[in-house]
């Protein structure tokens, strides 16, 4: 995932109780802990992708909470979003944020697709990789260049210029190399 680090929260839980409580809610849901997965690791558990999904939603609402929590003893009246938004796992955070789906609900359902997420990729010597810097426009070679090493995909397209690809890992090595020689 990329965004999960040891640690990640218990400063602001041990700061705000909105935070400590949205914590709390996110330990219930799930039947474990992961806020102390997500405080004291060790990194190799919350790096599994069943950890690295619930964690930073709990991480993120917490924040969200615990600004809340600030404004309303400063006086001030935190703003209502119009709408938002989330990529990939975020889209959760975002629903939440919004309270179109209640924070148990969806730390179980990041939980569940994280561990399939991570069931599917068994046995395999797969790898993931952010090209970024990339002209679209040489997709299709580096596609074709990298295709030859094994199973080379474009993922998902972030943004003009930034594109995640995925695949067998020589194939991913391979097009890392040749995305550099393009540019």
């Amino acid at each position: 995932q990329g965004s999960q680090t040891v640690g990640m929260g218990e400063t602001l839980s041990g700061s705000s109780p909105a935070a400590a409580a949205v914590f709390a809610a996110a330990d219930a849901a799930l039947g474990e802990s992961i806020s102390s997965i997500a405080w004291s690791g060790p990194a190799e558990r919350l790096d599994l992708t069943e950890n690295a999904q619930p964690a930073p939603v709990a991480t993120s609402i917490a924040i969200l909470e615990a600004a809340r929590e600030a404004t309303a003893a400063s006086g001030v009246t935190f703003p209502t979003p119009v709408f938002a938004a989330g990529h990939s796992m975020g889209q959760y955070t975002a629903m939440v944020a919004a309270g179109a789906l209640d924070l148990g609900d969806a730390v179980r359902l990041v939980r569940v697709r994280g561990r399939l997420m991570q069931s599917s990729g068994q046995g395999r010597d797969g790898a993931m990789a952010a090209i970024i810097g990339l002209d679209d426009a040489n997709l299709p070679e580096l596609v074709d260049g990298a295709s030859a090493h094994g199973v080379f995909v474009v993922a998902n397209r972030n943004a003009p210029g930034q594109v995640v690809v995925s695949g067998e890992r020589p194939a991913i090595e391979a097009g890392a190399e040749l995305a550099r020689a393009l540019g």
